[in-house]
Order: C-alpha cells, then sequence, then structure tokens
C-alpha cells in the first residue's frame, strides 16, 4: 500500500514490483527492506541527482561458474577488447542512428550540416574499431566520438534552446539543464543495467571496459555505453515535446543544475512509461518491452561468456 500523509494513494502486489527506488531524504522500515529482499524486489537509495548510495536485495543468486568466467575474461586483454569493441561499436552506431533520425525528421533543421559532419565522423570512428588493437585505442575513439555527438546532439534540442542549450557533455557535476537531464536518466538506465546484471548472476563490478574501481559498477558501466542513445531520445522528446521546463531546474552553487520535484516525477514517469513500448529486438527477433533490454544484454553477454554464443552482440536502435 502506498500512503501518503495518512491517506492510501494505491495498493500493488509485491510480486507486480521490479524494483523500488528513493530519491532523496525517503527511508524505508526494516519490514519493507525484508518483504522486499524476500520477494527479489531491490530497493535503491540515490541522492536528488541520481546519484547512487546504496542498495537493499535479497540473496545473490546465479551460476559461481558463470562469474569466474567473467573474471578470468576480464583478466584477458584480447577477450576484454573484442567484448568491449562490440559495445562501443553498437553505441556509435547508436549515436550516429539518433543524429540520422533527428535530421531525417526536420531536414530544414539549423545546424544540419554540423549533425551531417558528425554522422560522417562517427562513420569513419565505427571503420576504425576494426584496426584497433588495445582498450586504450579503443578509449580514445569513443571519447573522440564522443565529444562529436554530445555537440550535434545539442542541433537537436528544438524548444525552448535558450535554456536548453548545451556545451558540451558536463558531468560532474552538470553545468546547464540540458546535461542536469541526461545525467539523471543516466543514473535511471545505471540502475536499471545493475539489477538486470545481479538477476542474472554476472557481477556488475568487474567490466571489460571501464578499468575497476572500489565502488563502480564497471560493468554496469560497459553494457550502459550501446544503451545512453535510449536516454539521450528520452532526454530530447522530454524538451521537445515541452515536458519539462526551464523553471524546473534549479541553479546551484559553481553553476551546477538540479531538477524540482515535480520535474524529477515527471521524468520518471516518462521513463518509466517508455519502459512498456515493445521493439523488436535485433539480435534475438523477437517483441520485447524496452524495460527489459537491460535483462537482454545481460543473458546475450552470459551467453558469450559461457561460450554459448560466439561474440557479444550489442542492442542496436531500429532506424
Amino acid at each position: 500500500m502506498i500512503e501518503i500523509a495518512g491517506e492510501e494513494k494505491g495498493r500493488a502486489p509485491v510480486h507486480n514490483i521490479q524494483q523500488v527506488v528513493c530519491f532523496g531524504r525517503p527511508g524505508a522500515s526494516p519490514g519493507v527492506m525484508s518483504l522486499c529482499a524476500e520477494n527479489d524486489v531491490t530497493m535503491t537509495f540515490m541522492k536528488p541527482n541520481g546519484r547512487f548510495l546504496a542498495s537493499v536485495h535479497g540473496e545473490t543468486r546465479g551460476n559461481v561458474l558463470l562469474r569466474r568466467a567473467q573474471y578470468r575474461l576480464a583478466d584477458n586483454e584480447d577477450a576484454s577488447l573484442k567484448i568491449s569493441r562490440n559495445m562501443i561499436d553498437g553505441k556509435l552506431i547508436n549515436c550516429r542512428a539518433i543524429l540520422r533520425k533527428g535530421v531525417s525528421n526536420h531536414p530544414d533543421l539549423e545546424g544540419a550540416d554540423e549533425v551531417h559532419n558528425a554522422i560522417e565522423r562517427l562513420t569513419s570512428s565505427i571503420d576504425v574499431l576494426k584496426t584497433i588493437s588495445s582498450r586504450e585505442e579503443l578509449r580514445g575513439i569513443e571519447g573522440d566520438a564522443a565529444r562529436t555527438y554530445f555537440h550535434a546532439l545539442d542541433c537537436l534540442v528544438l524548444k525552448d534552446r535558450a535554456h536548453f542549450h548545451m556545451e558540451g557533455r558536463s558531468r560532474r557535476p552538470p553545468r546547464d539543464r540540458f546535461n542536469s537531464l541526461l545525467s539523471f536518466l543516466y543514473s535511471m538506465l545505471a540502475n536499471d543495467v545493475r539489477s538486470a546484471l545481479e538477476s542474472t548472476g554476472l557481477d556488475p563490478y568487474v567490466g571489460f571496459l571501464h578499468t575497476d574501481r572500489p565502488g563502480r559498477p564497471s560493468l554496469a558501466l560497459d553494457i550502459m555505453e550501446e544503451l545512453r542513445p535510449i536516454a539521450d531520445r528520452m532526454a530530447l522528446r522530454l524538451v521537445n515535446l515541452g515536458m519539462v521546463f526551464a523553471d524546473g531546474f534549479v541553479e546551484e552553487g559553481a553553476g551546477s543544475f538540479l531538477m524540482d520535484d515535480n520535474t524529477r516525477a515527471t521524468v520518471i514517469d516518462g521513463w518509466q512509461k517508455s519502459k512498456s513500448v515493445q521493439t523488436v529486438h535485433p539480435f534475438l527477433g523477437e517483441s520485447i518491452p524496452t524495460g527489459l533490454i537491460p535483462f537482454a544484454q545481460s543473458m546475450l553477454l552470459a551467453k558469450n561468456l559461457r561460450g554459448d554464443i560466439e561474440g557479444y552482440p550489442p542492442y542496436i536502435i531500429k532506424r
């Protein structure tokens, strides 16, 4: 039961709940946390800006042999490069798809030349991926491509550009409203991917592209790379359809921006609704809810690590 100020607002059976995400100060009683843990419902606590704080979940499941295979391959440079390259290949293809869709829908777009140039540069980067021999090279190509992409993505912000214009990607802190929106959506995506990896039996903290660092879910960040354009598309939709407004972002010290409670609720609602949209998975060839994409990718990675399939197939956005 959901109760606010003593008034019942809704009810939902616990087996219908995938996860509970708490922002800001709301807490949870030991009884609630126990109920969620016993029913495989992860509770995640985040700061108001979407930064991860902690999570509560039940017993860790999964085949220990799968995790041992994950750890062995993570220590193997060639194997890690092969998986990482496929992930970044998927990311750049998806970034290019977002830009192509933008200029296709708005052929007289101001800044169309910049977007077309970015598409060409992304295509060149995709071609270069086939020739690299180390993860350091891969990170360099990804970094350059990301800068090109975000400068072009700004051209696709069509509504209230005076307030939602972005000067490239800025993360900590986000220096403008659009970056604040992106950072929050990425945090939501990271939480979804982390939960999917845990449910699959993989260790979200041991990755192939992102280096190990205490407290950093490196594998979740790895898989996120190819899925970030899904969040980018949602950010554009929220702004261009007038679902979020400039006054819903509060400017804090050091020139950073944070969403207010109403805007945060609107973004979460839009994100959750987008998960129910059906999409055909390009590798599986089946129609699945968008919200299951992180789980599908986690399962495919597990199959690759076990040797059931050759190579990790990244998720490619349908054109």
